[in-house]
């Protein structure tokens, strides 16, 4: 018996809100750790949310520029935004 593994991921971003780092390795096809390398490094800028080590997130207009300036076209991703 052959079984598929499957990521339960949204297929489109919520409307107007930020992005997680799930989301992101998820429509970028990479792990986690990938993006927040990224993040770490300043390629991706992002900001906390909440209090203690919070929540990372990234506007939508600096997930688009990282796409733009890597040149990702927004039809290779995995899910729409």
């Amino acid at each position: 018996m052959q079984h598929e593994l499957t990521v339960s991921a949204p297929q489109q971003a919520p409307d107007g809100r930020p992005l997680g780092v799930r989301f992101i390795a998820t429509a970028l096809r990479v792990d986690q750790t990938t993006v927040y390398r990224e993040i770490k490094s300043g390629r991706l800028p992002s900001y906390r949310v909440g209090s203690g080590r919070g929540t990372i997130r990234v506007s939508r207009v600096a997930f688009k520029q990282y796409l733009d300036d890597r040149g990702i076209p927004m039809s290779e991703l995995a899910v729409a935004l």
